[in-house]
């Protein structure tokens, strides 16, 4: 595997990972998060499950256009996740608040180190 299939893979996993957890432990983390409300872990969960399967997919075919749009998307998701700590718009706990920064930094990383990836890749095809 080169560079490239290695980050997105990195990322598949933890994706995966993470929507399985809030699939399976959606009340446990709603609890965390001060909220009765676990309609939307699981949908994020299942959100986190198809998009697994999206960078799988790029794994494999490696189309540029593509990765670069897993990589917009996870920075989305940092972008989002900030304004969710600063705004606070749905009164999270700072326990909740701590989960969402640690995923972001987490995250970010993978942006870069897919971007790095991407621009050093010279199998990965434009369409």
């Amino acid at each position: 595997m080169n560079k490239l299939q290695n980050a997105l893979k990195a990322n598949a996993i933890f994706s995966s990972i993470s929507g399985i957890l809030l699939i399976i432990f959606n009340s446990k983390i709603a609890a965390l998060f001060g909220t009765g409300n676990t309609t939307i872990f699981w949908v994020v969960g299942l959100v986190l499950l198809y998009f697994t399967i999206t960078i799988w997919y790029e794994i494999k075919k490696q189309r540029r256009l593509a990765v670069l749009w897993i990589i917009i998307q996870d920075i989305l998701w940092v972008v989002a996740s900030l304004m969710i700590i600063v705004l606070n718009p749905f009164v999270i706990t700072s326990t909740g608040n701590l989960i969402i920064g640690i995923i972001a930094v987490i995250v970010l990383f993978m942006a870069i180190n897919q971007t790095k990836a991407l621009n050093q890749n010279k199998t990965a095809t434009k369409n």
